[in-house]
């Protein structure tokens, strides 16, 4: 699917060098996206709540990537920070 400020040629030239790739790069270009949205997602938190400390930032984090009921499961003591 392409992002609506792509232009059709960049998501051309996009999907020709994802194919173009071997299996295991795509597995660490994959990779490497994820942590990407993990680190962007983050960096919202921090911005949102310039006062939270590492450890707020982390179970915000968790939060927002499991939603409540998940986490609660995992961590039934769990602070639930605002996200």
């Amino acid at each position: 699917m392409r992002s609506p400020d792509t232009s059709p040629d960049a998501h051309a030239a996009v999907i020709a060098a994802r194919r173009a790739m071997a299996p295991g790069e795509l597995i660490v270009e994959a990779i490497r996206l994820s942590h990407e949205v993990v680190a962007v997602a983050e960096a919202g938190i921090r911005a949102r709540h310039p006062d939270y400390g590492d450890d707020q930032v982390t179970w915000a984090l968790r939060r927002l990537r499991l939603g409540d009921d998940l986490l609660r499961q995992a961590w039934p003591d769990a602070p639930l920070v605002a996200t």
